[in-house]
């Protein structure tokens, strides 16, 4: 929001970031996200370098018998040919101060740690918080608040937002310990172990990859968190080890239930839910904080576009119909991960009554991580057909048809490659073919008369940047003379796939469509 100069105030109720690693796979369309905000390479610079996270591994113990060992088709080459940055991993424990300092240097949203919400009410014109931190209480008046508060929101029942699906998945200890195992992981880096032995299902979860780990104990529904003190943990990490005369140091313990619940509405009134408020799903894929950020990212410049006038409220309305229905699509599929890997009701892990392995889609979903394409009004359909694709989880095709996330291509400017997204900005971007400067043009004349920030590009022949390769062609399907426009969240709103007689009124039709409701 600071980006858009939009001014806000965080409240958050914890003294400090996150202590425990939690999350901590960044997918790719996440780090699109961080980079158009500038904060990419703080998040990287916090994270481990890609070659301390090359496999999957399954193991008995990591001491002990090797089960399998995969590359995940999201980290190969294939995998990250679909956008110009790479995915990162890096824990929330240390993510959150390079994101925290990151924002606090910016104007003019606010950050304010060890302050609670205690109760709110909206009206037609605002939303009225009382929020208490270390001066007491205090009032804050605002034209919108939105709801990050987590898997235990307190906003989204005060709206009235039930939530449906899975309560109880299975149970999880998350334990943060020091222990030195670079002699059993140094020779095959991998972002996870899974370890697998008769009544015993956890995993190492990679931070630093040589002494600072996370430790995932799984247990059935029905289990009880009371035995799992810091004494008992550590037995557990020796077993799953297969190292009885470990070294292990407890730092901290969080049990939990993993859940797969999606709410039934994002939004009420003036109040909007995102992240862990809106969808509670199982980590299996690492979904959760991904989705959460991606909430942001749609719902952040529609609230400026509204804010800054140059679009009616009911834009905001869209937030709804184009994240919840992909909301409820990556909380399926991260349950439906849950269930490969006899994570759940219908499995006794006690009694190793579970699948080995996880399904093939496992750390291989392009298709979760670039495949959401929208439907909302905010979207101006051009009557073509989306790809044929089998598997929606694991397949991607780069399409420009309108919803759908702008294809990754690289573009060259006097010698200079450049990704498409890169140029898109906080702003709407204009890309024509070749021939294309009179829709250039018009997009500069709507821009001035709506007030919409947009930039223009055309691509091709003697253009702002060559098409070496044709993928530009290729993936956004338009003519020498046609025109794709991509909005501020990198999704396509519009296509015209050759020129028009009044590229101008075109423009305008669709702009005053997806933006004030009316052509």
């Amino acid at each position: 929001l600071s980006r858009y100069g939009v001014a806000s105030r965080l409240v958050e109720r914890h003294p400090r970031t996150a202590f425990h690693p939690k999350a901590r796979n960044i997918n790719m369309r996440t780090m699109e996200v961080f980079r158009q905000c500038g904060v990419e390479d703080d998040v990287r610079g916090a994270g481990l370098a890609m070659e301390r996270t090359v496999y999957l591994i399954w193991a008995e113990s990591l001491a002990g018998r090797e089960i399998d060992r995969r590359v995940p088709r999201r980290s190969n080459t294939f995998g990250t040919a679909p956008s110009a940055v790479r995915h990162c991993l890096c824990a929330q424990d240390d993510m959150e101060p390079a994101l925290r300092k990151f924002a606090e240097a910016l104007a003019p949203g606010t950050i304010e740690f060890g302050t609670e919400l205690t109760h709110f009410e909206q009206d037609a014109t605002g939303v009225t918080a009382t929020v208490r931190g270390a001066d007491g209480e205090q009032q804050i008046r605002a034209q919108y608040m939105l709801a990050a508060d987590g898997a235990r929101s307190r906003v989204r029942p005060a709206l009235g937002i039930a939530l449906h699906g899975m309560r109880e998945v299975y149970r999880s200890i998350n334990v943060l310990m020091t222990a030195d195992l670079e002699k059993w992981v140094k020779d095959r880096p991998a972002a996870i172990y899974l370890i697998q032995q008769p009544g015993l299902r956890c995993t190492f979860l990679t931070i630093n990859g040589v002494n600072r780990w996370g430790f995932l104990i799984n247990l059935p529904i029905d289990a009880s968190f009371e035995p799992y003190d810091a004494a008992r943990c550590a037995a557990v990490v020796r077993q799953a080890a297969g190292v009885p005369e470990l070294q292990v140091k407890i730092l901290g313990i969080d049990p939990w239930v993993a859940a797969a619940l999606v709410a039934d509405r994002f939004s009420a009134g003036r109040v909007f839910v995102a992240g862990d408020a809106a969808h509670e799903m199982p980590p299996t894929g690492g979904f959760g904080l991904n989705t959460g950020v991606q909430d942001a990212h749609n719902l952040a410049w529609k609230l400026a576009a509204v804010l800054k006038g140059w679009a009616k409220p009911e834009l905001l309305d869209t937030y709804d119909s184009e994240r919840r229905p992909w909301g409820q699509f990556v909380t399926d599929e991260a349950l439906a991960h849950a269930y490969s890997m006899g994570r759940g009701p219908q499995y006794d892990i006690a009694s190793g009554d579970s699948p080995a392995l996880a399904r093939p889609e496992f750390h291989s979903e392009l298709g979760v991580i670039f495949g959401a394409s929208y439907t909302s009004p905010a979207i101006i359909p051009d009557g073509t057909d989306p790809p044929e694709i089998t598997n929606p989880v694991s397949q991607y095709i780069p399409t420009a048809r309108p919803g759908a996330r702008a294809p990754h291509v690289w573009l060259q400017n006097n010698g200079h490659q450049a990704a498409a997204h890169d140029l898109i900005g906080m702003g709407f971007a204009l890309f024509a073919g070749e021939r294309g400067r009179p829709w250039c043009d018009a997009a500069r004349t709507v821009s001035a008369l709506l007030g919409v920030p947009m930039k223009t590009y055309t691509v091709g022949a003697n253009a702002d940047f060559g098409d070496p390769d044709g993928q530009w062609v290729e993936r956004y399907g338009v003519e020498k003379d046609g025109a794709v426009l991509v909005r501020p969240d990198g999704h396509v709103a519009w296509r015209q796939r050759a020129g028009v007689t009044d590229p101008a009124r075109e423009m305008e039709r669709a702009m005053r469509s997806m933006l004030l409701g009316r052509a």
